[in-house]
């Protein structure tokens, strides 16, 4: 039984250290990372405004649409001042509380994610399964107590992590190979005492699973509705308004199933492959989920064009 030591752990620094053996390189390294959270800062946001901004928009797809960036600026937010500390001002130390703090809202912002993708799910099997009740299943009454069910659910889930984390033994100075404080594993591994039965060790797995399994009994419905439609005509149009969610979810959970997977299991995996990995797993999402939301829905195209269009007339009629 791990005796817990809040004042030892509590003194603790993490000492980032990057990309292994490029750090006279960080600055280069750097630059494209940076570009990515710009875009993706910028894509988020721009969803984000034309949902809020246009009643149209204020439909459970768009609004669950709304949640899905919300979480992927949180992602962001949790990461790059990290990252811009260690990259361009050569600043690697992170005291223990901040990295705990680190470690719970990548973790929390995550199972948003997760919740987020399984309630869009569940939108679209009552839209193709029972369309005429629609309306009446998720009503704004259901909507508004979606999104705080799955914050509340996600911080409870996370809650326990960095809670025992304070009860391990850490060394005054530890060093984990990352560019942030991620993966409770990749912490844990550092610390003095006995991890055996470290709650982080599961839990994400847990939720992975379950929520990977609810996805999958979600669509096999959908699709074996999709199959009873009379035409190839509807078929498509069908399958077409699930293709955005089913890109949103094979860009998230590939990645975050690989990384996670390597960190349990991957003991002789070269650092900088974990370090790409994690990159892919929280950059990557955050970037396509705009794109691939502008591209396959008219409404969203449809919108930004109109206040492009409305910013450009004023120009127009000058220049005349």
């Amino acid at each position: 039984m791990v005796s817990c030591n809040t004042s030892t752990s509590g003194y603790s620094t993490f000492l980032l250290t990057g990309f292994p053996g490029l750090g006279a390189s960080h600055h280069w390294v750097s630059i494209p990372i940076n570009l990515i959270c710009v875009v993706s800062i910028l894509g988020n946001s721009i969803i984000l405004f034309l949902i809020c901004t246009d009643p149209a928009l204020h439909e459970p797809m768009y609004i669950f649409l709304s949640m899905l960036t919300a979480s992927d600026l949180g992602l962001w937010a949790s990461t790059f001042p990290t990252m811009v500390q260690l990259f361009w001002l050569g600043v690697g130390e992170l005291p223990f509380n901040l990295s705990a703090a680190q470690m719970f809202f990548i973790h929390a912002f995550t199972y948003v994610e997760f919740g987020v993708l399984l309630a869009m799910a569940f939108d679209r099997f009552v839209a193709i399964r029972d369309p005429l009740h629609y309306a009446s299943v998720l009503t704004h009454s259901a909507m508004a107590k979606v999104g705080p069910a799955i914050l509340v659910g996600a911080v409870l889930l996370n809650l326990p992590g960095p809670i025992l984390l304070q009860c391990l033994l850490f060394p005054q100075i530890s060093v984990p190979s990352h560019c942030y404080c991620l993966h409770y594993m990749a912490v844990v591994t550092l610390a003095y005492s006995d991890t055996t039965t470290y709650y982080g060790t599961g839990i994400g797995f847990l939720v992975l699973i379950l929520d990977s399994l609810d996805l999958t009994a979600s669509y096999v419905v959908i699709f074996r509705a999709v199959i009873g439609l009379t035409t190839p005509e509807a078929r498509l149009q069908t399958l077409g308004t699930c293709s955005s969610h089913i890109c949103a979810i094979l860009v998230f959970y590939i990645p975050i199933a690989v990384s996670s997977l390597t960190h349990r299991f991957g003991n002789h995996v070269p650092p900088h492959i974990h370090i790409l990995l994690a990159k892919f797993y929280l950059l990557i999402p955050p970037v396509l989920n705009p794109i691939v939301y502008a591209v396959h829905t008219k409404q969203i195209q449809e919108r930004l064009l109109h206040i492009l269009k409305s910013g450009a007339q004023p120009k127009d009629k000058l220049s005349k």
